[in-house]
């Protein structure tokens, strides 16, 4: 019989590891929890940014309407005035983060300055024109808010994603999808809804001593059309040229307090002569003015960190909780059944106009 040979063992070293591959590999390893901390933090300001444009939207609306309904001795504040110092804070607001771009440098704060807006006399001009629409907006949410309560104001409001709609379809050559104008047509029916009259509107109009529910529907819808135009108008100049959002709110707010100031002279320079430019000002004046500069900056916050979905769904929680305030706290509105099918149908157009259907499945290219 035939003994089996036995092969001895070799033992070899294992292969020396590429020391390029190595770091490689190391690097790799390092940067997974940072890409991990980056998605968590972009997460944390996609929400932040979002929880603020809610607080923002509500108070505003809700003070606005308080500080307008708010029965007290002596003057009232001029919202003319308060739209010129809203345009002052958000000039000195985005001067403020220009600085910070610039690595807290007052140097470079100048240079960028001088180099964006004076010697570019034809860019900043451009604004004008969507500035001078912003003035006339922000004057006319002060009438709408004299003359609705908060709840139908937020949901007649939305009519300004129709008009928005329309003047990118017509400016920027957008096209909509079917879930788009869908949505457009819920949006038009719901705030149809919501301005439908009841019977305790007709007895509340009697009362209704601020004014009259024609005159603050007329100022929404005016707002809803300016407000569609400029924000086009506004997003076409942003693409069109490469200047940061803060230079170009900087821009804004020059032109929107020119504009503003002449605005209280033509119709309350009388009353600014006889008792002040700060007159009937007080803590919830200044508050109010604070909010509506902060706006426009969380608007763009929204813009950069979050997406449509979730600025409507902001939207839609503001809605809400606009009417429990309304309701509960400035007592000045009582929902009805056809109030809340309105609103319902307000906040399912916001959610399906942001709506991005995925394809399905990998489709191939002809």
């Amino acid at each position: 019989s035939s003994r089996g040979v036995c092969n001895p063992v070799v033992w070899t070293d294992p292969p020396e590891e590429d020391p390029a591959l190595k770091k490689q590999g190391l690097q790799e390893m390092e940067r997974m929890p940072l890409a991990n901390e980056n998605k968590t933090m972009s997460a944390n300001l996609k929400y932040l940014s979002l929880g603020i444009l809610v607080f923002q939207t509500t108070s505003l609306v809700l003070t606005m309407r308080y500080s307008r309904t708010l029965k007290e001795e002596g003057p009232r504040y001029l919202s003319s005035t308060a739209v010129v110092i809203a345009e002052l804070l958000k000039i000195m607001a985005c001067i403020l983060l220009v600085y910070k771009d610039n690595k807290c440098s007052l140097r470079a704060l100048n240079r960028v300055l001088h180099d964006e807006i004076l010697n570019k006399p034809m860019e900043t001009l451009k604004l004008a024109i969507p500035s001078g629409i912003y003035t006339l907006q922000n004057n006319l949410l002060y009438v709408a808010l004299s003359n609705l309560d908060a709840a139908t104001y937020q949901v007649t409001y939305q009519l300004k994603i129709l008009t928005t709609a329309l003047f990118s379809v017509s400016m920027l050559s957008k096209k909509l999808g079917v879930y788009q104008w869908l949505s457009l047509l819920i949006l038009m029916t719901g705030v149809a809804f919501v301005q439908w009259p009841s019977d305790s509107q007709e007895l509340d109009s009697k009362e209704l001593s601020a004014g009259s529910q024609f005159v603050g529907l007329m100022a929404v819808l005016t707002a809803c059309f300016s407000s569609g135009f400029a924000g086009v108008y506004f997003e076409k100049i942003l693409k069109e040229t490469k200047q940061s959002v803060w230079i170009r709110n900087i821009q804004l707010g020059f032109f929107g307090s020119i504009f503003g100031l002449m605005a209280v002279y033509i119709y309350d320079g009388e009353l600014v002569s006889k008792n002040g430019f700060f007159q009937g000002y007080n803590q919830l004046t200044w508050i109010v003015v604070a909010l509506q500069a902060l706006g426009g900056l969380v608007v763009a916050a929204v813009i950069k960190y979050a997406d449509n979905i979730l600025k409507g769904f902001a939207t839609s929680l503001s809605i809400i909780l606009s009417t429990l305030i309304s309701y509960f706290w400035l007592q000045d509105f009582v929902p009805t059944s056809v109030f809340f099918l309105g609103a319902i149908l307000v906040i399912t157009a916001t959610f399906l106009y942001g709506y991005d259907p995925k394809p399905a499945g990998n489709l191939t290219k002809a």
